[in-house]
């Protein structure tokens, strides 16, 4: 079992070779769960639109995301 180190902001890699088994690719949404054990990092379902927000702000919120993460990175 690989180690990992936090960084700063509380940021770890992921090694590769999970990274390609679970196809988590950048952008990839993950759950965080607090386990008995430890951490539990969880491919999330895709987030997808619906009746609340509507197509048309759920793509606008998306793409405002994807600029903020830019932004940020």
């Amino acid at each position: 079992m690989p180690n990992v180190k936090v960084k700063r902001k509380g940021q770890v890699t992921i090694p590769l070779e999970m990274r390609e088994r679970f196809k988590l690719q950048e952008g990839s949404l993950l759950e965080v769960q607090a386990h008995e054990k430890g951490i539990l990092l969880r491919p999330a379902s895709p987030l997808q639109g619906g009746e609340v927000v509507g197509e048309e702000a759920y793509r606008k919120i998306l793409q405002e995301l994807a600029a903020l993460r830019k932004k940020w990175r």
